[in-house]
């Protein structure tokens, strides 16, 4: 049932006077003296009079992501849904919202339809009833207005006078730095956390050592030095208690006092002319890094006017010589010695009038549907060959656009969109792209990814490395994907890991690594230990580059529909560590398997290569146009059905409108480091097939799970 604005207001009104009515008459009928109705018929009337529903209430406030209140249990049977949105509930600012009930995604029921539009200004003052029938399972709920679908839960149904008796299960976990023997450097947080899917949470408790078991309201910080244990129960509405879980841990003194500035650099960017002036403005980016008590800002002064803190990129316009000194603070109070850039600003013959080109990439564990199960990541990448990127921008299922810092995390079950832009230095912001994907419910990813270290080197015979020692450390996560891997040597703190780690100071060192995957998992740290001595030829030769673009090319040599960039390095001596690239003004990037480019226009690729003695090749340029065309494939692969490997999949290997086949869109021989790169490229292939129309979804199934079982060669 649908109710909308005043309509609930009428709704009981009318039930109000059906039960009214009744009333009326028998008073009449006693004034009237006339025969009262017999007891046995009152007791009738009684046993067919309907049972007193449950009442389930919502409220909403000022707030666009969640309800004021909002039950997440129920009995099923005969309930009263009360939804208020009024100032006695907090909305001071007028604002409309929704209760609405989902019925079409999968995995919840759909036999409740309620859609109730609330507003502190409506007939109803913004409180809203409706009489419904909720069956055993879930509901999922939310707000419906643009901007609001962040408003969401899920109400849990049991059975009709089932009782629970099951208690709720608590979970602890404990954060902080820690030392290679696992010790928490200065401080540790216990994090307690309980779910009770029957009657819910009451109460969280938990106790310290011998002591007494306290409310727990929030993560628990233990700074004393020592050894601990902790703790913690909960309790449900139905007065279930968890027998108690404990964890146990040791507090070390922390680390040495900061006395470390942090490190600043700075990068010029704009269009340059010949001399290396720039063309109508400059922009200077800062970036700071501190390994010991981090960043607390960073300051600039531009033409000696005066230090001033520094938050985004400073955009110089006018005409001359300038000169922008720069400096950081970190969190103990250490200042940096200031640093410089110089640069020359003349009059420009183009503005920059192109916005930059956005992409996105979604990650996470699937199944076979390619539904991603418990949780999905939306990573974004920009690129602006001109003026450089300033902000790139994201929206959630139509909400408002927020700063993209980090990849997107979407854990809320059903369908998704999440739209994407991007502003350069220049103001030009690009058109908005989106992407589509659902999370399913599923066992989520408690799984911490695998991490490995690998030591190279030029060594002795004793296995001592000659003048420096690099560390490649890599990770994998099979489920939800890496997020993020970080390092320490020695004994200092935990780090970002980027680029391979140099060593070259002669003695014994340790290198401790860990990595998280998107769902947050955190591995086991990890150790590496090596000797570096005096090396009597160290490698001072940085790798050779090279870079092949391929694709059908037009009479001005421009490419057609796409172009696939692969880039080489080679290294004689000690190796190749790592190879980047990057687009235009855009940040370098790992390079891991060949690059497709499809949207037309102009593009300007930076490579360069690092060996495992960490010498850096010069960066190396190519340019190259795509054009759109309808047709690039000349040649076709006119097999009637699609094969994958050796698989004969039975879905029609048809034009895919283009003049290309879907063999041809399959490429087999690109170098993927790893079978589920090629898996993923198959994927992705199908999924815009679908999209298109091309192809069902049962025939998408049939080709991805044909590139499950393809042997795939190394890309080395």
């Amino acid at each position: 049932m649908a109710i909308r604005r005043g309509s609930a207001a009428l709704l009981s009104l009318l039930v109000a006077l059906v039960w009214l009515v009744p009333s009326a008459f028998a008073d009449d009928a006693k004034d009237a003296g006339r025969p009262s109705v017999p007891q046995t018929q009152q007791v009738q009337r009684a046993q067919v009079q309907p049972a007193q529903a449950q009442v389930l209430t919502w409220t909403g406030n000022n707030s666009l992501n969640e309800y004021g209140e909002a039950p997440t249990t129920a009995t099923a049977g005969a309930a009263t849904l009360v939804f208020e949105n009024s100032v006695a509930t907090g909305n001071t600012s007028g604002m409309t919202h929704t209760l609405t009930f989902d019925t079409s995604t999968p995995g919840y029921n759909h036999d409740v339809d309620v859609d109730i539009v609330a507003s502190p200004f409506d007939a109803n003052g913004g409180r809203h009833e409706v009489q419904v029938n909720l069956s055993p399972g879930k509901y999922r709920f939310f707000c419906a207005i643009p901007g609001h679908q962040q408003m969401q839960g899920v109400l849990t149904v049991t059975e009709g006078g089932e009782q629970d008796t099951t208690a709720p299960t608590v979970t602890a976990e404990v954060t902080g730095d820690q030392d290679a023997e696992g010790n928490y450097l200065g401080s540790a947080t216990v994090s307690v956390s309980a779910e009770d899917a029957e009657s819910g949470v009451a109460g969280i408790e938990y106790a310290v050592g011998e002591g007494d078991f306290q409310p727990y309201s929030e993560p628990v910080t233990l700074a004393e030095p020592g050894d601990y244990t902790v703790q913690y129960r909960a309790t449900d509405n139905a007065g279930n208690t968890s027998d108690p879980g404990s964890v146990s841990f040791t507090v070390a003194e922390g680390e040495p006092e900061d006395n470390t500035p942090p490190e600043v650099t700075a990068e010029l960017a704009g269009n340059q002319d010949a001399d290396g002036n720039y063309l109508g403005a400059a922009t200077v980016i800062l970036n700071a890094q501190d390994a010991g008590s981090g960043v607390a800002g960073i300051e600039y002064d531009l033409d000696g006017a005066g230090f001033a803190d520094y938050s985004e990129p400073v955009r110089v316009t006018e005409l001359g010589e300038h000169t922008v000194a720069y400096r950081a603070t970190d969190n103990a109070g250490n200042v940096s010695e200031a640093g410089s850039a110089t640069f020359t600003v003349i009059e420009g013959s183009q503005d920059d009038t192109t916005p930059p080109h956005v992409m996105a990439e979604v990650t996470g564990q699937q199944d076979g549907d390619g539904n991603y199960v418990g949780s999905a990541a939306v990573n974004l990448t920009a690129h602006d060959a001109e003026s450089g990127v300033d902000t790139v921008e994201y929206s959630l299922d139509g909400g408002m656009y927020t700063p993209y810092t980090e990849p997107v995390v979407v854990s809320a079950i059903g369908s998704h969109t999440v739209e994407y832009r991007a502003t350069d230095l220049a103001g030009n912001t690009s058109e908005p792209g989106s992407v589509s994907f659902a999370v399913v419910e599923g066992q989520p990813d408690d799984t911490a990814p695998t991490v490995t270290a690998e030591v190279t080197g030029e060594q002795d015979g004793d296995g001592a490395y000659l003048g420096a020692a690099t560390v490649v450390i890599s990770a994998e996560d099979a489920e939800s994907g890496v997020a993020s891997v970080e390092y320490a040597l020695g004994e200092s703190e935990f780090t970002g890991y980027t680029d391979p780690v140099e060593v070259t100071e002669p003695g014994e060192h340790t290198v401790a690594y860990r990595a998280t995957d998107n769902a947050g998992n955190v591995s086991e740290a990890g150790s590496v230990t090596f000797t570096v001595v005096e090396g009597s030829q160290e490698d001072t030769t940085a790798p050779e580059t090279s870079i092949r673009i391929t694709g059908e090319q037009d009479w001005e040599w421009s490419y057609i529909d796409l172009a696939k960039i692969t880039l080489l390095a080679e290294d004689d001596e000690s190796g190749v560590a790592l190879i980047e690239y990057s687009f235009g003004e855009g940040s370098f990037r790992p390079y891991r398997i060949p690059l497709t480019v499809l949207d037309p226009g102009e593009y300007t690729v930076h490579y360069r290569a690092t060996d495992n003695a960490g010498n850096t090749s010069e960066v190396g340029t190519a340019r190259f146009r795509i054009v759109a065309d309808g047709v690039h494939c000349t040649v076709s692969d006119a097999r009637e059905t699609v094969v994958v490997g050796d698989t004969d999949t039975g879905v029609a290997n048809v034009d895919t409108g283009n003049g290309c086949t879907i063999n041809d869109l399959i490429v087999e021989e690109a170098g993927y480091p790893d079978q589920a790169a090629f898996v993923s490229h198959v994927r992705q292939v199908a999924r815009d097939l679908e999209a298109q129309g091309v192809i069902t979804a049962q025939e998408r199934k049939a080709i991805v799970s044909a590139a499950r079982g393809v042997p795939v060669p190394s890309a080395a």
